[in-house]
């Protein structure tokens, strides 16, 4: 006869889990009382009581007096997050702009820098001098040293070690940047691609914080997807992201992409598909591209007709997108954050109609980013903060 041993959970392991799960709480949903904290994470007011005091004499949270009081009677303390107990450092690298900020406990921005990369020049040995350049003064200036880092990048990403291996709009192949980032800077380096860590934002800190089934689609000169499914984000095998959507194929034939196929899904409603669609240069800083976009806003529903076959574009491939993945919301970043109101309702009245999966969930949601052009940086800062979060 044979037994099988099993052991009980250290009280050292439950209290950590504990004390992990109350400060990513924090950190995500912000200031909170006691008792709020204790129903929230169904712990009893006492272990509650003793997770709160170790973190404050850590100095990694602080208790105070709400601004604003109600009612009558001895006002709860709220348990707020220190910014500055655990920082990380966020990078978002880009075709034409790379930028980088040190941000604290509670997702708070205390600093950041950024750059100009010259489209089609963004060499990553040059990318990568750039950023540890860029990263000392940072630190000097916000007197604070990051524990972890985490990276925005547009293109096929292998999370085990942060090897690059196509970012086709940066022309980029088999870049090993986490190994370089990790090595030069002594600390650990996390990447994801750069739409999985938007989608990722957008549900913690944005307009997707209360839904559980989310695709972000952003675009620039390229078109990408994140999904977050139950709340987590999806990813294929190897633990890549799941969402190249901008390479989806919906014009066999069409106009060549960065990818080397033709008729991908960003070639008809990228930033270059966007540029020909308003009439100005293709090469149009994105600047131009939003002020364009805003003068046709405010020039009423006439006006709108110039974007009807980019609209269509963008329906088509959404509506593929809803029947695959299912989002009870779909959140349109970065370029598209600056397509008038009308346009965004007219997208998502066609998404309901044409959809078989939105109609069955009575009708898919689509809206613009709250976060804009911060969305892929924070989302990147939310990957370091994974793990160190985890560690404490």
């Amino acid at each position: 006869m044979t037994t099988t041993s099993t052991s009980g959970t250290r009280p050292d392991d439950v209290r950590r889990h504990n004390r992990a799960a109350l400060l990513r709480r924090l950190h995500v949903e912000g200031p909170s009382t006691r008792a709020s904290l204790a129903t929230s994470l169904g712990l009893n007011r006492s272990t509650i009581k003793a997770l709160v005091d170790g973190l404050a004499e850590d100095g990694v949270v602080e208790e105070r007096v709400p601004a604003q009081r109600s009612g009558a009677g001895r006002p709860s303390l709220l348990v707020l997050p220190q910014p500055q107990a655990a920082v990380v450092l966020a990078i978002d690298i880009r075709v034409e702009r790379a930028a980088m900020a040190l941000v604290g406990i509670g997702g708070q921005i205390l600093g950041r820098d950024s750059w100009r990369v010259r489209r089609g020049h963004g060499e990553p040995t040059e990318v990568f001098t750039k950023i540890i350049d860029y990263v000392g003064p940072l630190v000097a200036e916000q007197e604070v040293g990051p524990v972890a880092v985490g990276v925005s990048v547009p293109g096929v990403v292998r999370r085990a070690d942060g090897f690059v291996h196509e970012a086709p709009n940066l022309h980029w192949t088999d870049v090993p940047l986490g190994g370089w980032l990790s090595h030069a800077l002594e600390l650990p380096v996390h990447m994801g691609n750069d739409a999985e860590l938007g989608a990722l934002a957008e549900h913690l800190r944005g307009a997707a914080r209360h839904a559980d089934d989310v695709v972000y689609i952003s675009a620039d000169v390229g078109v990408g997807g994140g999904v977050i499914s139950n709340g987590v984000s999806m990813r294929g095998a190897g633990g890549h992201h799941m969402g190249e959507v901008g390479h989806m194929v919906v014009r066999p034939g069409g106009r060549q992409c960065y990818c080397g196929s033709r008729g991908c899904w960003e070639t008809e409603i990228g930033e270059r598909a966007l540029c020909r669609a308003l009439g100005i240069d293709e090469d149009s800083p994105v600047g131009a591209i939003v002020a364009e976009l805003r003068a046709l806003g405010s020039a009423g529903e006439a006006a709108l007709s110039r974007l009807d076959e980019f609209v269509e574009w963008l329906t088509l491939g959404l509506g593929n997108v809803v029947n695959l993945l299912c989002p009870q919301l779909v959140v349109l970043g970065d370029l598209f954050t600056a397509l008038p109101a009308p346009l965004v309702e007219r997208v998502e009245r066609t998404v309901r109609e044409r959809s078989l999966v939105s109609r069955a969930l009575g009708g898919t949601r689509v809206c613009t980013s709250t976060l804009g052009t911060d969305a892929k940086l924070l989302g990147a800062a939310e990957l370091a903060f994974e793990t160190v979060l985890s560690d404490w």
